[in-house]
């Protein structure tokens, strides 16, 4: 119907401009035409509109179902880096998180360009955290009234109250440094103009019309942006400062990982262009922070709630569960050669300890002979707590006499336990070992047979080791 109408009112304008050629049929022509570009530029842009929208809600759709089946740092990393690339036309993203257990920052590098493998680097913890001007940032004015004595109260006011005189009465005051403002948190003409000057390229790009090279200067783009305000934007321009100090990179969007917290990381896109990053990947970015921060968040939790299960509480030592699922592991990837053996351990006369001294210092003790233990063998070996007072130890590619020799040094190593302190005089504890005649056998088989060898060194006066 809008066509049909344009059409028939240009006929019109046209007719009336061959037949009476006033001026005002002049006006009424050049109008029509330029309601038509008009119309064909809005259609135009609907269209775009519209097909950006569906691309956005595909890379969201992506980005949602990479991490909900993620459950590790490193899956989370893969699924969220690639579809950031495609959707946001950025040559490199580099993902800022903490390592597994807090001691420092993973920065990984994931470029567009394929078969360059990712890169990572570290980064110290300290960037995450607030400097004294940055936690001031959001100071407000106090007036202090001139009944107070200022040597008593505290009061810190903001530079910019100072400034505005919101300190009443001559009151003196402590001012805070005042931190600059980013041109994010500032909306005003700058940032209006810039938005009419964008919206009126964009219309002469979709009606087709070349756009001169003094509007197209992409030079005035911003070297890096930040996706925060306040304190957060202190923090993640940082870590995107060192980001872009690490790898060497040049115009960059950044947005940070928020928790609880505060911010715990960053995602840091980057790009050769110049020029002023699109609205829709600013949208992307913010949306895949947040589901990123919330999804390592839950990998955490997942690891911890893992790490929880397969470790025995008291000791610290790794459990019954976890040493059965990493021997049957170790099974199915020996190979012909491999050499392995297990010690089974039990404290003597425990139950007579419990009883004498009671459970809190038998707990004491289980605590000491399982230090003893751990300090006792190898990097390589897997200690474990199997039952109460019984311990197991996998060892890995032992020589023939490293089993009997590191048994010895597990008794001996409990044998001088000073345990004066909970007023229990010593204790010992007896040892069977087990080597595997060969890699079929199987670990369950070499378990059994350790067990065996620690019943004789119990029959045979305990404080011993015996082979099987």
């Amino acid at each position: 119907m809008l066509a049909s109408a344009f059409f028939l009112l240009a006929v019109i304008s046209g007719i009336r401009l061959v037949v009476f050629r006033e001026q005002v049929d002049l006006l009424l022509a050049a109008l029509v035409v330029l309601a038509a570009v008009a119309a064909v530029a809005h259609r135009n842009a609907v269209g775009g509109l519209e097909s950006r929208g569906r691309g956005e809600a595909e890379s969201f759709a992506r980005i949602l179902r990479g991490l909900s089946r993620s459950v590790s740092a490193e899956a989370i990393v893969s699924a969220i880096v690639e579809d950031l690339i495609d959707a946001t036309a950025a040559d490199h993203v580099v993902l800022v998180r903490r390592r597994p257990g807090g001691a420092a920052l993973e920065a990984t590098l994931v470029t567009r360009r394929s078969g360059v493998p990712a890169t990572t680097t570290i980064l110290p913890t300290s960037l995450l955290e607030e400097t004294q001007d940055e936690a001031g940032d959001d100071s407000v004015g106090v007036p202090v009234g001139p009944g107070l004595d200022p040597a008593e109260v505290p009061v810190l006011v903001g530079a910019a109250a100072i400034e505005a005189g919101e300190v009443q009465d001559g009151a003196p005051a402590i001012a805070l440094p005042r931190v600059a403002r980013r041109a994010s948190d500032v909306s005003g003409s700058r940032t209006f103009l810039r938005r009419v000057a964008a919206e009126g390229i964009a219309l002469l790009h979709d009606v087709g019309l070349p756009t001169p090279d003094f509007l197209a200067d992409r030079g005035t783009a911003k070297q890096t942006e930040v996706l925060a305000r306040g304190r957060q934007a202190a923090v993640t321009e940082r870590v995107a400062d060192r980001v872009r100090a690490a790898f060497g990179l040049s115009h960059t969007l950044t947005a940070p990982l928020r928790s609880v917290d505060g911010v715990i990381g960053a995602i840091v896109l980057s790009r050769r262009d110049r020029g002023a990053w699109p609205e829709s990947a600013r949208r992307l970015l913010r949306v895949a922070a947040g589901e990123t921060a919330a999804a390592l968040e839950r990998a955490d939790s997942f690891r911890a709630a893992e790490a929880s299960a397969a470790t025995d509480p008291l000791t610290g030592l790794p459990n019954r569960r976890y040493f059965d699922e990493f021997s049957a592991l170790m099974a199915g990837r020996r190979r012909v050669g491999d050499a392995v053996a297990v010690l089974m351990i039990d404290i003597d006369k425990f139950k007579g300890l419990n009883d004498t001294y009671g459970h809190p210092v038998g707990d004491q003790v289980l605590k000491a002979v399982a230090t003893a233990i751990t300090t006792a063998v190898r990097d390589q070996d897997v200690p474990a707590r199997i039952g109460g007072e019984e311990f197991a130890v996998l060892l890995r590619n032992p020589g023939p006499d490293v089993a009997i020799e590191i048994g010895e040094r597990v008794r001996q190593a409990v044998r001088d336990l000073d345990l004066g302190s909970i007023g229990v005089p010593g204790v010992s504890v007896s040892v069977g070992v087990a080597n595997a005649t060969n890699a079929d056998e199987p670990i369950k088989a070499l378990l059994d047979r350790a067990d065996q060898a620690l019943l004789r060194a119990k029959r045979a006066g305990r404080d011993r080791v015996i082979a099987g």
